[in-house]
C-alpha cells in the first residue's frame, strides 16, 4: 500500500440543532460539524412526528392540494 495517500481520520465534535452533541471520527478537515437531525430528535427514533418546514413548503403544498371546503 502506498503511504500518504489517505486522508487523516480524526475526532470531530458533532452538534445537532436540538442541542445534542457527540464526538465521532471523520476525515472532515474541520473540528466541528453542525447537523439538523440526530438520533435524539429524529422521528424514527423518538416516535414523535416533527415537521421541518423549509421556506413555507408545507403550507404551500397544503394550500395547493388541501381539501376544498
Amino acid at each position: 500500500m502506498r503511504a500518504d495517500i489517505h486522508p487523516k481520520y480524526e475526532q470531530v465534535q458533532v452538534t445537532c440543532s436540538c442541542g445534542h452533541s457527540f464526538s465521532t471520527g471523520s476525515t472532515l478537515a474541520k473540528d466541528t460539524l453542525s447537523i439538523e437531525v440526530c438520533s435524539e430528535c429524529h422521528p424514527f427514533y423518538t416516535g414523535k412526528q416533527k415537521l421541518v418546514d423549509t421556506a413555507g413548503r408545507v403550507d404551500k403544498f397544503r394550500q395547493k392540494y388541501g381539501m376544498k371546503k
